[in-house]
């Protein structure tokens, strides 16, 4: 999955667990040193899955994404 940050933007995540719809892309972090994407960023407002963040995103690791499509990302959480 060679992507770009930019690429992310506009992309709707979606939870293969459960199927639910976590919303769009906000953000990517990257390790500035590789230049390596990893994590991206979904706005949120669950409790449950705001176990890293303070301001109720939901921060999903690389290596939970699943899958990248034109329109959408697959992501197990």
């Amino acid at each position: 999955m060679g992507s770009k940050g930019l690429d992310f933007k506009h992309k709707e995540v979606i939870n293969i667990s459960d199927g639910k719809r976590l919303g769009f892309v906000q953000d990517v972090t990257a390790d500035l040193k590789s230049g390596v994407i990893t994590s991206i960023i979904v706005p949120g407002n669950s409790k449950l899955l705001n176990m890293f963040s303070s301001n109720n995103d939901i921060i999903i690791p690389w290596q939970n994404i699943k899958c990248i499509g034109d329109d959408v990302i697959l992501v197990e959480i």
